[in-house]
């Protein structure tokens, strides 16, 4: 026989063994029960729209507005072909045309899907550095997020709006945006203690910024230290990546190009914001070769948000010269 206390040990594996097969049997079946997603019918507009934007993806957008020209021809209303024949005609450089489809996609959509358009306008407007256009777009979205009381979603709308005035050379602009989202967020009274510092840490990352794009390299210096600190205490390990672009951008609108290449090339790879800067860095440290290398990267990209807007242009402007 076994010893008593080896005995109960077996029965108590026994036990939770059966309870793990039933919880398994239990998660299989609810599995069974969720509604499949059906499939999309090869060739309808919500087909063509998939199948665009894989092309759009690859940057074959001449392809891709093909298929989406195909789907509006089916489906006039459906909202999201023209929000992505607007983002390929963005990516392509025709601006205008672009912004025909995203008013659509605007006056069409859903009322939960009616941001992401006005974004998409946005967004346009930043390809072509025209700030006050994109703040229309962004200010409706953040009056319509104060009143639905969702704090967190205006403080981010006036972040994105600030990242776009920066960008747009127009520092003091983007200090007041930025501002105006860190006092967004500090009304949102449930906040955690590591929430509280992630925007502690965003705003000091915007005023340090801010301050090198206004040449006051001591003053960025001084919020560089401080976003360090709040980075730190919010203990968010997803975070940790936007230091070194934090330091890396300070570092080249001070003027410090060794600096920058050496803080950049730690930051994502994959924003072509930080592939462009890293482009520059090298160009004005006179390494041409390397820096129409992350020019080119940069136009390997095909995402339609704030950084590419931005990284786009220039990276095109640059490797035409």
């Amino acid at each position: 026989m076994l010893p008593k206390a080896d005995a109960m040990g077996g029965i108590v594996n026994k036990t939770i063994f059966r309870m793990l097969g039933i919880i398994s049997l239990l998660v299989a079946f609810s599995a069974a029960q969720q509604p499949a997603t059906p499939p999309l019918a090869p060739g309808s507009p919500e087909d063509l729209v998939k199948q665009g934007e894989k092309l759009t993806r690859e940057g074959k957008f001449d392809d891709a507005l093909a298929l989406y020209r195909q789907a509006l021809a089916k489906s006039p209303d459906l909202y999201q072909a023209h929000l992505a024949a607007g983002a390929a005609l963005d990516l392509k450089g025709d601006y205008s045309e672009a912004r025909e489809h995203f008013t659509k996609a605007i006056d069409l959509a859903p009322e939960d899907s009616r941001a992401q358009a006005m974004r998409a306008v946005a967004f346009s407007y930043a390809f072509e550095g025209n700030s006050s256009k994109a703040a229309e777009f962004e200010s409706r979205i953040y009056n319509a997020r104060v009143a639905k009381n969702d704090l967190v979603g205006a403080a981010e709308t006036c972040n994105e709006l600030a990242r776009i005035y920066l960008e747009s050379g127009d520092p003091d602009q983007a200090y007041k945006a930025y501002r105006r989202g860190y006092e967004t967020i500090r009304r949102k009274s449930d906040l955690s203690e590591a929430d509280q510092n992630l925007w502690l840490f965003r705003w000091e990352s915007a005023q340090a910024r801010v301050a090198a794009r206004r040449g006051q390299a001591d003053e960025a210096h001084k919020h560089v230290d401080a976003a360090k600190i709040a980075l730190d205490q919010a203990n968010n390990p997803d975070q940790l990546k936007f230091y070194p672009y934090l330091t890396g951008y300070v570092a080249f609108y001070t003027g410090d190009y060794k600096n920058a290449i050496a803080e950049l090339e730690k930051a994502d790879q994959h924003d072509p914001l930080i592939l462009a800067l890293l482009g520059e860095a090298y160009e004005k440290s006179g390494a041409t070769a390397q820096a129409r290398d992350y020019y080119r990267k940069v136009l390997e990209i095909n995402t339609h948000n704030p950084t590419n807007a931005f990284a786009r242009p220039l990276a095109k402007k640059k490797l035409e010269r």
